[in-house]
Protein backbone atom coordinates (compact mmCIF):
# COMPACT_ATOMS: atom_id res chain seq x y z
CA UNK A 1 0.00 0.00 0.00
CA UNK A 2 1.48 3.40 -0.96
CA UNK A 3 1.95 6.09 1.67
CA UNK A 4 1.10 9.76 1.16
CA UNK A 5 4.75 10.80 1.65
CA UNK A 6 6.04 8.33 -0.97
CA UNK A 7 7.22 9.60 -4.32
CA UNK A 8 4.13 9.72 -6.58
CA UNK A 9 4.02 8.06 -10.00
CA UNK A 10 5.56 10.18 -12.81
CA UNK A 11 2.22 11.35 -14.24
CA UNK A 12 1.05 12.55 -10.84
CA UNK A 13 4.38 14.30 -10.29
CA UNK A 14 3.82 16.20 -13.53
CA UNK A 15 0.29 17.14 -12.49
CA UNK A 16 1.50 18.40 -9.10
CA UNK A 17 4.24 20.42 -10.77
CA UNK A 18 1.60 22.05 -12.99
CA UNK A 19 -0.48 22.83 -9.90
CA UNK A 20 2.52 24.50 -8.27
CA UNK A 21 3.15 26.66 -11.33
CA UNK A 22 -0.47 27.82 -11.31
CA UNK A 23 -0.31 28.55 -7.59
CA UNK A 24 2.83 30.61 -8.20
CA UNK A 25 0.81 32.85 -10.51
CA UNK A 26 -2.43 32.94 -8.50
CA UNK A 27 -1.28 33.40 -4.90
CA UNK A 28 1.27 35.93 -3.59
CA UNK A 29 4.54 34.37 -2.43
CA UNK A 30 5.01 33.80 1.26
CA UNK A 31 7.68 36.10 2.66
CA UNK A 32 8.59 35.35 6.27
CA UNK A 33 8.38 38.42 8.53
CA UNK A 34 7.28 40.65 5.66
CA UNK A 35 3.75 39.48 4.86
CA UNK A 36 0.96 37.35 6.26
CA UNK A 37 -1.29 35.14 4.14
CA UNK A 38 -4.53 34.07 5.85
CA UNK A 39 -6.99 31.70 4.15
CA UNK A 40 -10.29 29.96 4.76
CA UNK A 41 -11.36 26.75 3.06
CA UNK A 42 -14.36 24.48 3.39
CA UNK A 43 -12.78 21.15 2.42
CA UNK A 44 -15.79 19.03 1.64
CA UNK A 45 -16.30 16.17 4.14
CA UNK A 46 -12.65 16.23 5.21
CA UNK A 47 -12.60 12.79 6.77
CA UNK A 48 -11.57 9.37 5.50
CA UNK A 49 -9.08 8.57 2.76
CA UNK A 50 -8.48 5.82 0.19
CA UNK A 51 -4.76 5.04 0.38
CA UNK A 52 -4.19 4.64 -3.34
CA UNK A 53 -2.75 7.18 -5.72
CA UNK A 54 -5.92 6.92 -7.79
CA UNK A 55 -9.15 5.66 -6.20
CA UNK A 56 -11.02 3.07 -8.26
CA UNK A 57 -14.67 2.98 -9.22
CA UNK A 58 -15.48 0.72 -6.28
CA UNK A 59 -13.43 2.64 -3.71
CA UNK A 60 -15.00 4.81 -1.04
CA UNK A 61 -14.20 7.56 -0.29
CA UNK A 62 -13.10 8.92 -3.65
CA UNK A 63 -10.52 11.19 -2.01
CA UNK A 64 -7.19 9.47 -2.68
CA UNK A 65 -3.48 10.22 -2.16
CA UNK A 66 -3.24 12.36 -5.30
CA UNK A 67 -6.23 14.41 -4.16
CA UNK A 68 -4.70 14.88 -0.72
CA UNK A 69 -1.41 15.99 -2.26
CA UNK A 70 -3.37 18.70 -4.09
CA UNK A 71 -5.09 19.82 -0.87
CA UNK A 72 -1.80 19.96 1.04
CA UNK A 73 -0.07 21.85 -1.76
CA UNK A 74 -2.77 24.53 -1.70
CA UNK A 75 -2.75 24.83 2.11
CA UNK A 76 1.05 25.15 2.14
CA UNK A 77 0.81 28.43 0.22
CA UNK A 78 -0.62 30.21 3.28
CA UNK A 79 0.59 31.02 6.78
CA UNK A 80 -2.64 30.05 8.54
CA UNK A 81 -5.78 28.41 7.17
CA UNK A 82 -9.21 28.12 8.81
CA UNK A 83 -10.69 24.80 7.68
CA UNK A 84 -14.37 23.87 7.84
CA UNK A 85 -16.07 20.46 7.46
CA UNK A 86 -13.38 18.50 9.27
CA UNK A 87 -15.19 15.36 10.44
CA UNK A 88 -14.78 12.94 13.33
CA UNK A 89 -12.55 10.66 11.29
CA UNK A 90 -9.21 12.53 11.10
CA UNK A 91 -7.38 10.24 8.68
CA UNK A 92 -7.20 12.73 5.79
CA UNK A 93 -6.26 15.56 8.15
CA UNK A 94 -3.51 13.52 9.83
CA UNK A 95 -2.03 12.63 6.44
CA UNK A 96 -2.22 16.29 5.40
CA UNK A 97 -0.19 17.25 8.46
CA UNK A 98 2.43 14.65 7.50
CA UNK A 99 2.71 16.23 4.06
CA UNK A 100 2.98 19.74 5.49
CA UNK A 101 5.77 18.64 7.80
CA UNK A 102 6.95 19.32 11.34
CA UNK A 103 6.83 23.09 10.95
CA UNK A 104 3.03 23.00 10.84
CA UNK A 105 0.69 23.04 13.81
CA UNK A 106 -2.99 22.32 14.28
CA UNK A 107 -5.75 23.64 16.56
CA UNK A 108 -9.04 21.78 16.41
CA UNK A 109 -12.47 21.75 18.04
CA UNK A 110 -14.27 18.64 19.20
CA UNK A 111 -16.98 17.10 17.01
CA UNK A 112 -20.30 18.96 17.08
CA UNK A 113 -22.99 16.43 17.95
CA UNK A 114 -26.61 16.46 16.78
CA UNK A 115 -28.31 16.59 13.40
CA UNK A 116 -27.53 20.26 12.90
CA UNK A 117 -23.86 19.78 13.74
CA UNK A 118 -23.32 17.09 11.07
CA UNK A 119 -20.44 15.67 13.12
CA UNK A 120 -18.17 18.53 12.05
CA UNK A 121 -15.13 20.18 13.56
CA UNK A 122 -13.51 23.55 12.90
CA UNK A 123 -9.76 23.91 12.77
CA UNK A 124 -6.76 26.11 12.09
CA UNK A 125 -3.63 24.85 10.33
CA UNK A 126 -0.64 27.17 10.66
CA UNK A 127 3.06 27.34 9.84
CA UNK A 128 4.88 27.72 13.16
CA UNK A 129 7.76 29.53 11.46
CA UNK A 130 5.50 32.51 10.73
CA UNK A 131 2.51 32.10 13.05
CA UNK A 132 2.32 31.34 16.78
CA UNK A 133 -0.78 31.00 18.99
CA UNK A 134 -0.79 33.94 21.39
CA UNK A 135 -2.91 32.60 24.21
CA UNK A 136 -6.63 32.66 23.43
CA UNK A 137 -8.67 29.78 22.06
CA UNK A 138 -12.35 29.20 22.65
CA UNK A 139 -15.81 28.54 21.28
CA UNK A 140 -18.84 30.81 21.53
CA UNK A 141 -21.76 29.55 23.59
CA UNK A 142 -24.67 31.97 23.88
CA UNK A 143 -25.99 32.37 27.46
CA UNK A 144 -29.60 31.18 27.94
CA UNK A 145 -30.58 34.61 29.27
CA UNK A 146 -29.42 36.21 26.04
CA UNK A 147 -31.46 33.79 23.97
CA UNK A 148 -34.55 34.46 26.08
CA UNK A 149 -34.24 38.20 25.62
CA UNK A 150 -33.99 37.83 21.86
CA UNK A 151 -37.06 35.68 21.41
CA UNK A 152 -39.13 38.83 20.81
CA UNK A 153 -37.32 39.48 17.52
CA UNK A 154 -38.35 37.19 14.62
CA UNK A 155 -34.86 37.23 13.05
CA UNK A 156 -32.92 36.85 16.31
CA UNK A 157 -31.02 33.74 17.37
CA UNK A 158 -33.31 31.58 19.51
CA UNK A 159 -31.05 28.56 19.99
CA UNK A 160 -27.33 27.81 20.17
CA UNK A 161 -25.23 27.95 17.01
CA UNK A 162 -25.44 24.67 15.11
CA UNK A 163 -21.64 24.64 15.05
CA UNK A 164 -20.18 27.01 17.61
CA UNK A 165 -17.81 29.69 16.27
CA UNK A 166 -14.14 29.00 17.04
CA UNK A 167 -11.84 31.90 17.97
CA UNK A 168 -8.05 31.71 18.26
CA UNK A 169 -5.50 34.49 18.73
CA UNK A 170 -2.24 34.36 16.80
CA UNK A 171 0.93 36.40 16.58
CA UNK A 172 3.09 37.08 13.52
CA UNK A 173 6.15 39.21 14.03
CA UNK A 174 4.92 42.06 16.28
CA UNK A 175 1.27 41.82 15.15
CA UNK A 176 -1.42 39.97 17.07
CA UNK A 177 -4.81 39.08 15.64
CA UNK A 178 -7.88 37.00 16.50
CA UNK A 179 -9.35 34.72 13.84
CA UNK A 180 -12.98 33.67 14.30
CA UNK A 181 -14.21 30.88 12.03
CA UNK A 182 -17.73 29.53 11.60
CA UNK A 183 -19.67 27.16 9.38
CA UNK A 184 -23.24 28.46 9.41
CA UNK A 185 -25.92 25.78 9.33
CA UNK A 186 -27.46 25.71 5.86
CA UNK A 187 -30.89 24.75 7.19
CA UNK A 188 -34.09 23.89 5.39
CA UNK A 189 -34.62 27.44 4.16
CA UNK A 190 -32.49 30.52 3.60
CA UNK A 191 -34.24 32.47 6.35
CA UNK A 192 -33.05 29.99 8.99
CA UNK A 193 -29.47 31.17 8.43
CA UNK A 194 -30.22 34.83 9.10
CA UNK A 195 -30.40 34.58 12.92
CA UNK A 196 -27.00 32.87 13.11
CA UNK A 197 -25.41 35.46 10.83
CA UNK A 198 -26.92 38.39 12.73
CA UNK A 199 -25.85 36.86 16.06
CA UNK A 200 -22.23 36.36 14.99
CA UNK A 201 -22.11 39.94 13.67
CA UNK A 202 -23.45 41.30 16.96
CA UNK A 203 -21.08 39.14 19.01
CA UNK A 204 -18.04 40.24 17.02
CA UNK A 205 -19.06 43.87 17.36
CA UNK A 206 -19.42 43.51 21.13
CA UNK A 207 -16.12 41.66 21.43
CA UNK A 208 -14.31 44.28 19.34
CA UNK A 209 -15.56 47.02 21.63
CA UNK A 210 -14.42 45.12 24.71
CA UNK A 211 -10.98 44.54 23.17
CA UNK A 212 -10.76 48.25 22.42
CA UNK A 213 -11.55 49.01 26.06
CA UNK A 214 -8.76 46.93 27.57
CA UNK A 215 -6.10 46.92 24.86
CA UNK A 216 -6.69 50.09 22.84
CA UNK A 217 -6.42 48.18 19.55
CA UNK A 218 -7.53 44.96 17.92
CA UNK A 219 -7.23 42.82 14.83
CA UNK A 220 -10.39 40.76 14.68
CA UNK A 221 -11.08 38.82 11.48
CA UNK A 222 -14.13 36.66 10.71
CA UNK A 223 -13.61 33.93 8.12
CA UNK A 224 -15.38 30.76 7.12
CA UNK A 225 -18.40 29.36 5.31
CA UNK A 226 -21.33 31.64 6.16
CA UNK A 227 -23.69 30.12 3.56
CA UNK A 228 -24.69 33.49 2.13
CA UNK A 229 -26.60 32.93 -1.11
CA UNK A 230 -25.86 36.23 -2.80
CA UNK A 231 -24.15 39.51 -2.08
CA UNK A 232 -26.76 42.00 -0.89
CA UNK A 233 -29.36 39.42 0.15
CA UNK A 234 -30.88 39.11 3.63
CA UNK A 235 -28.06 36.85 4.85
CA UNK A 236 -25.35 39.19 3.61
CA UNK A 237 -27.05 42.19 5.19
CA UNK A 238 -27.28 40.36 8.52
CA UNK A 239 -23.59 39.41 8.36
CA UNK A 240 -22.50 42.99 7.65
CA UNK A 241 -25.11 44.66 9.90
CA UNK A 242 -22.63 45.74 12.59
CA UNK A 243 -19.90 46.97 10.28
CA UNK A 244 -18.08 43.82 9.15
CA UNK A 245 -16.61 44.62 5.73
CA UNK A 246 -15.55 42.24 2.98
CA UNK A 247 -12.61 43.58 0.93
CA UNK A 248 -13.55 44.74 -2.56
CA UNK A 249 -11.25 42.19 -4.21
CA UNK A 250 -13.35 39.36 -2.78
CA UNK A 251 -16.56 40.76 -4.26
CA UNK A 252 -15.23 39.82 -7.69
CA UNK A 253 -14.24 36.17 -7.20
CA UNK A 254 -16.33 32.97 -7.14
CA UNK A 255 -16.64 30.90 -3.97
CA UNK A 256 -17.58 27.44 -5.27
CA UNK A 257 -16.97 25.19 -8.25
CA UNK A 258 -20.70 25.44 -9.02
CA UNK A 259 -20.82 29.24 -9.20
CA UNK A 260 -21.45 31.07 -12.46
CA UNK A 261 -18.01 32.55 -13.33
CA UNK A 262 -19.77 35.55 -14.87
CA UNK A 263 -21.70 36.23 -11.65
CA UNK A 264 -19.39 35.92 -8.62
CA UNK A 265 -22.05 37.47 -6.37
CA UNK A 266 -24.07 34.22 -6.36
CA UNK A 267 -23.30 31.29 -4.03
CA UNK A 268 -21.51 33.87 -1.92
CA UNK A 269 -20.97 31.33 0.84
CA UNK A 270 -17.41 31.92 2.06
CA UNK A 271 -16.20 35.22 3.47
CA UNK A 272 -13.26 37.00 5.08
CA UNK A 273 -14.28 40.23 6.81
CA UNK A 274 -13.25 42.73 9.46
CA UNK A 275 -14.29 46.08 10.90
CA UNK A 276 -13.13 49.16 8.98
CA UNK A 277 -15.10 51.93 10.69
CA UNK A 278 -14.72 53.30 14.20
CA UNK A 279 -18.21 52.93 15.72
CA UNK A 280 -16.58 53.04 19.16
CA UNK A 281 -13.82 50.56 18.26
CA UNK A 282 -10.68 50.77 16.15
CA UNK A 283 -10.47 49.52 12.60
CA UNK A 284 -8.13 46.70 11.62
CA UNK A 285 -4.52 47.78 12.09
CA UNK A 286 -3.00 45.14 9.82
CA UNK A 287 -1.83 46.51 6.47
CA UNK A 288 -4.20 45.05 3.86
CA UNK A 289 -2.60 44.30 0.48
CA UNK A 290 -4.75 41.99 -1.63
CA UNK A 291 -7.17 39.05 -1.58
CA UNK A 292 -8.67 36.44 -3.86
CA UNK A 293 -9.77 32.85 -4.33
CA UNK A 294 -8.02 29.94 -6.02
CA UNK A 295 -9.85 28.14 -8.83
CA UNK A 296 -8.27 24.68 -8.93
CA UNK A 297 -10.66 23.02 -11.38
CA UNK A 298 -8.32 22.79 -14.37
CA UNK A 299 -5.13 21.93 -12.48
CA UNK A 300 -6.14 19.77 -9.50
CA UNK A 301 -6.64 16.42 -11.26
CA UNK A 302 -6.25 17.34 -14.94
CA UNK A 303 -6.04 13.79 -16.37
CA UNK A 304 -9.16 12.45 -14.68
CA UNK A 305 -11.90 14.01 -16.88
CA UNK A 306 -14.09 14.59 -13.81
CA UNK A 307 -17.32 16.55 -13.71
CA UNK A 308 -17.70 19.21 -11.04
CA UNK A 309 -19.53 16.94 -8.63
CA UNK A 310 -16.84 14.25 -8.81
CA UNK A 311 -14.10 16.84 -8.39
CA UNK A 312 -15.92 18.22 -5.35
CA UNK A 313 -15.75 14.87 -3.54
CA UNK A 314 -12.03 14.48 -4.27
CA UNK A 315 -10.85 18.03 -3.56
CA UNK A 316 -13.75 20.27 -2.50
CA UNK A 317 -16.81 22.03 -3.85
CA UNK A 318 -15.47 25.30 -2.36
CA UNK A 319 -12.48 27.36 -3.42
CA UNK A 320 -10.08 28.60 -0.76
CA UNK A 321 -10.35 32.34 -0.10
CA UNK A 322 -7.24 34.23 0.98
CA UNK A 323 -6.13 37.67 2.13
CA UNK A 324 -2.62 39.13 2.27
CA UNK A 325 -1.43 41.62 4.90
CA UNK A 326 1.90 43.40 5.13
CA UNK A 327 4.05 43.09 8.24
CA UNK A 328 6.79 45.61 7.31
Amino acid sequence: MPHVTDTPPPAIQEDLAGLDRTLDEAVPPRTIDRSLLIATWNVRVFSDLTEKWVAGDDDSPKRDLHSLRVIASIISRFDVVAVQEIKGNLKALRHTMKLLGRNWGLLLTDVTKGDRGHGERLGFLYDRRTVQPSGLAGELVVPPEQLEKREIAPDALQRQFARTPYAVSFRSRDQTYVLVTLHVWYGDSATERTPELRAIAEWLDEWAREMHGWSGHHNLIALGDFNIDRRGDERYEAFTSTGLTVPDDLHRVPRTIFADPDDPTEKFYDQIAWFTEERGRPALSLDYRSSGSFDFRDVALPRRDLDRSALGWRISDHYPLWVEFGLD
